[in-house]
């Protein structure tokens, strides 16, 4: 990869206060936690908030991938499109779903005291989750058309390896053909087709809260309208917290420019700026409503080497409460100690802060942004 932006990165540095919420659960439905600098932290898994981000973008009007195990749907509905019947489209689409399909080995007796094996494919056991772009599913789609709608000439190979890399051969480099940004985005890998691998731009940490953190419990009980005796018809438990978290989210312009192509590039900064900024988790939403805003960001655009603010001494509340200010405070001593300290190697191309002037809005960070790119 060698492009214009090659090595240069947008971070965002985020601080984020929740009330009581419980924003990411455990395998016991617990907030989850992590023991950062010998003391618990309230903690957001990175694939929890990187989904919201990435749902967020769906009403942003971008092109988006499609990410399911029901590729056979995806390419049925999209031959349908083009005029083919109801059968031959479900024949095309279950071309592709075999190719994914997990490979079951079963004993089928004995030859020369030597077990001899048989590999069937389980119509059910779909065990991958293919991401694929609204082109990549034309090209599969169109090549059906060209085809005649027949479910044989398009993948002509009897082993699966080598029927994904025939797919793979069709649909064309991922760099050519891939024009979903949440692709580009979060990335892609296949096993079975090494080929259709997309390196992700987008980098996300797990958020984790700048200070120690203890979870509660919340004993509640539900009464029955039409009940005669007194009493409770329902009870239970929920745990919860509340925290001011740091998020830190890299994005790799180069990789960026190299999966969709520097003139998207503008498009795609303000789409995910925009989705980092209004994606909240929604565990218990209904509940224990986790509605709160950014509080404070600094959005630095560099070169180098990612630079992470770790908070591994845990922030103490200030003097009137609250952990947001001292948070920010230490935000900024960290990264401008780090920028001292770096000096040439700091790369530091563009520096924003967020959430303290009142006339420096969302718009114009994004717009700020945008003009590192042509």
């Amino acid at each position: 990869m060698n492009n214009a932006y090659t090595n240069t990165r947008i971070e965002y540095h985020i601080l984020q206060s929740f009330p009581v919420t419980c924003l990411n659960r455990d395998d016991v439905g617990a907030p989850k936690t992590a023991l950062v600098g010998g003391v618990t932290r309230a903690r957001v898994s990175s694939q929890c908030w990187k989904r919201q981000v990435r749902l967020a973008m769906k009403e942003l009007g971008l092109p988006m991938g499609t990410r399911t195990k029901l590729i056979g749907l995806l390419i049925a509905r999209k031959c349908k499109e083009l005029g083919a019947s109801d059968e031959q489209a479900n024949a095309c689409g279950q071309v592709i779903e075999k190719i994914f399909i997990k490979e079951e080995k079963k004993a089928k007796g004995k030859k020369k005291e030597q077990e001899v094996e048989e590999v069937a494919a389980t119509d059910d056991d779909n065990d991958t989750l293919l991401f694929l772009s609204p082109r990549e599913v034309e090209i599969i789609a169109g090549a059906f058309h060209e085809n005649g709608f027949s479910s044989e000439g398009v993948i002509t190979a009897k082993e699966q390896k080598k029927q994904a890399a025939e797919l793979a051969k069709l649909i064309g480099k991922p760099d050519e053909v891939v024009n979903a940004v949440d692709i580009a985005l979060f990335g892609r890998m296949v096993a079975k087709a090494a080929d259709m691998n997309v390196e992700a731009a987008a980098s996300f940490a797990h958020a984790i809260s700048t200070h120690r953190v203890s979870n509660e419990v919340e004993f509640f009980t539900a009464l029955d309208d039409l009940q005669i005796e007194p009493g409770s018809a329902h009870m239970g438990s929920l745990e919860f917290n509340s925290a001011t978290y740091y998020r830190y989210v890299s994005l790799d312009l180069g990789q960026l420019a190299q999966t969709l192509g520097e003139e998207n590039l503008k498009k795609a900064i303000a789409a995910f700026s925009q989705a980092l900024f209004v994606a909240v988790p929604n565990a218990r939403q209904t509940t224990q409503s986790g509605a709160s805003p950014w509080e404070f960001a600094r959005v630095l655009v560099r070169k180098g080497q990612r630079l992470q603010v770790p908070f591994e001494k845990p922030v103490q509340k200030g003097r009137d409460g609250g952990y947001l200010q001292p948070s920010i405070e230490e935000l900024k001593k960290y990264l401008d100690t780090k920028e001292k300290l770096f000096g040439s190697l700091f790369g530091k191309l563009g520096s924003y802060d967020w959430g303290e002037d009142k006339s420096f809005s969302i718009d114009a960070l994004i717009a700020k942004l945008q003009s590192h790119v042509q």
